[in-house]
């Protein structure tokens, strides 16, 4: 199964950012000719309340979501790498001083944590990527500290600090490789998870301002007309499902 979700997370992605040069209808065009139009040959998803084609912005809007998705896992987990790795490797008081402020970030609820941030700073994809990253390197720290404690352990890192290599050599040839399939677990779990939070940031209105979108401030968008225009929130919806359990399937795989 976990194949398939390759496959499938592999479309989805080539569909955002290579479709729109085939399928031209511009996110943005109103047409109050088309308003709430359902899904059909003409307009794949159907039209939003302003006559604007929702899957001209599922693409448009998917864009965003990945890149922020995609950006924001990779910088936190490597920023979980680099502290776990050190905690692990220097022990004593380095590690007492990383575990203080892995558990202080822990004490605050990572959604709490972003709307903090947020509510002080006018959001954007590079604010939002920054945000999330910080909001979201602590799991992946622990994880990395407890694998690289087993490492610092092994007779040859003794031997080799004994030889007076250098720690940095020491961290990034012997240590990394090593903990490459935990980074792997995370960084899944960390693109699913900051889809997530963008959508919804966004769909409180907090993420991405207009006229940009994201698929949270998509299904924002069609809050209000649920009961009348299904699609204007559904399919939005059912792309951040499509991504988040397919990362969750290709995860579950890398930890087996």
């Amino acid at each position: 199964m976990y194949k398939t979700a390759i496959f499938v997370l592999i479309v989805i992605t080539s569909m955002m950012f290579l479709l729109p040069y085939i399928y031209t209808v511009s996110p943005y065009k109103l047409d109050a000719s088309n308003i709430l139009l359902s899904p059909s040959w003409a307009h794949i998803c159907g039209t939003d309340r302003l006559g604007r084609d929702i899957f001209a912005r599922i693409l448009q809007g998917g864009q965003i979501s990945l890149i922020i998705g995609f950006l924001s896992a990779t910088i936190s987990t490597f920023i979980g790498l680099m502290v776990g790795v050190s905690a692990g490797y220097f022990r004593f008081k380095t590690d007492k001083i990383i575990i203080i402020v892995i558990d202080i970030f822990l004490t605050i609820p990572t959604f709490f944590l972003l709307l903090a941030i947020i509510s002080y700073v006018d959001a954007s994809i590079f604010v939002l990527v920054v945000v999330l990253s910080i909001a979201s390197w602590m799991s992946t720290a622990r994880l990395i500290r407890a694998g690289a404690y087993e490492v610092t352990h092994m007779p040859y890192i003794d031997i080799l600090n004994i030889a007076k290599t250098n720690k940095l050599k020491i961290l990034l040839k012997y240590y990394t490789p090593i903990l490459a399939p935990i980074f792997l677990i995370s960084w899944t779990f960390g693109v699913g998870g900051a889809i997530l939070a963008e959508s919804s940031l966004s769909f409180l209105g907090l993420g991405i301002n207009p006229p940009q979108m994201s698929w949270g401030s998509l299904i924002s968008d069609g809050r209000a007309i649920l009961d009348i225009a299904w699609w204007v929130s559904f399919y939005p919806g059912l792309f951040i499902f499509l991504v988040t359990f397919c990362l969750f399937v290709i995860s579950n795989r890398l930890q087996r």
